[in-house]
Parts: C-alpha cells; structure tokens; sequence
C-alpha cells in the first residue's frame, strides 16, 4: 500500500511531467542485446516520464556521462518497465535490471555498470542494490538483486527523488560509498512533508554533478 502522501503528489507529477514534456507520453525503448562497451548505463525513469531513458534525468545524465567519459566507450540501458501507479510496477522493473545486469556482464566480462533511477525508478534500483522500498511511495519489496559476485562491476549507483527518503531510508550497505543521493528542497517524493512538485522536475539541473561523480568512480 502506498503511504499517504504518495497517490496525490504522484498523480499530480504525472500530469505535470506530461505537460512539462508537450503531452506526449513514450514508451522506453525496447531491451535489445547490448554490445561490449567499457560502461553501460542502466537507466530506470521516474513514472509516467516520457523519453528514451527519460527526459528529467537519464537521458541529459547519459549525455553528461558520455562528454564526461571521451576516452572509455558507453552504451545505455533504458529498464523496461511499466513506470506506472500499478503495485507491481516497480517489481517489474527491480526484475528487469537485474536480469539485464546480469545477462550483459556475462556477455561482456570486461563491462562495468553505472545505475540511474529517477523516483520510482529510484526504487527499482535501490531494490536491485538490496535496498527495499516497500513502504514508501510506487515502492515494493525486494524482488531480486544483484547477484554479488557482480558488486565491484557496478561503479556508480545515481539516484534522484528517491521515495524512500520519504520514510527516512538512504543507500546502505556495499553500494553506499559509489552512490549518490539527490533530493531537491520541498519534493514531495523523497522529503517527508515536501509540498513542492516542481521540485520533483528540477533533477535535470543536477545532471553535469551526477556525471562528474560517475566519471570519478570508473
């Protein structure tokens, strides 16, 4: 169930986005094999955010990483989710990225991870890293994680309007010292209280510090 300042702040994000992307909702791309780059950037949108990886961070976030990173190859990952206010959206999503992880790093035993969530997307990676975001908004228990034989391969963990920070929850654990939090002054989605929903649209200012911190860590 989602707390009580989830439906309205959410519904009312999604109507805003929608907006703030000229009405046009598009679906994320669909998964496709992946070729051997030195990085791969796994991007999981906020929900109902248009764009490839989506437009308020993954995709001004990838284009940021790769002027950040000229001398190392990239490819980037949009996680395919529904990124809606379904309960098992989010699952579907922590699903997804791991899998992908998982199969990529196989494929190509020399590739690194970098992992980008915006809002729900957020859950979806703090779940695949370990971290449940059941109880917080669009957020679900832990469906699967990835495995740790893989931990060192993931050089960064990006996340922006994280929900859990709503219930007072951050990145702990293995993952903790190649991650970053951003959570704007006033968003409703990661701050207990915020009122602020232009808040939650602010993340792409926010883009060239979260690419200077990835290009730090790989």
């Amino acid at each position: 169930m989602f707390r009580p300042i989830s439906r309205s702040p959410i519904r009312s994000l999604i109507v805003v986005t929608t907006l703030f992307a000229g009405g046009v909702i598009a679906a994320a791309a669909p998964a496709a094999a992946a070729p051997c780059t030195d990085i791969d950037v796994v991007s999981a949108r906020g929900t109902g955010e248009p764009g490839t990886l989506g437009i308020i961070v993954g995709d001004p976030v990838y284009s940021a990483v790769q002027r950040k990173l000229t001398g190392k190859s990239t490819t980037a990952y949009a996680v395919n989710y529904p990124a809606n206010l379904d309960l098992t959206s989010a699952t579907k999503g922590n699903i997804d990225l791991v899998n992908h992880v998982t199969t990529q790093a196989a494929s190509c035993p020399n590739q690194r991870f970098v992992l980008v969530g915006y809002s729900q997307g957020a859950n979806v990676v703090s779940n695949s890293i370990g971290v449940s975001s059941a109880g917080a908004p669009v957020g679900a228990p832990i469906a699967a994680t990835i495995p740790s034989s893989l931990e060192s391969r993931v050089a960064a963990v990006v996340v922006f309007g994280p929900p859990i920070g709503s219930i007072g929850k951050h990145i702990t654990g293995p993952y903790q010292s190649r991650s970053k939090e951003y959570c704007a002054a006033g968003d409703p989605v990661c701050v207990r209280g915020g009122n602020d929903i232009l808040a939650h649209l602010s993340y792409f200012r926010n883009a060239d510090d979260a690419a200077t911190f990835i290009a730090g860590k790989v």
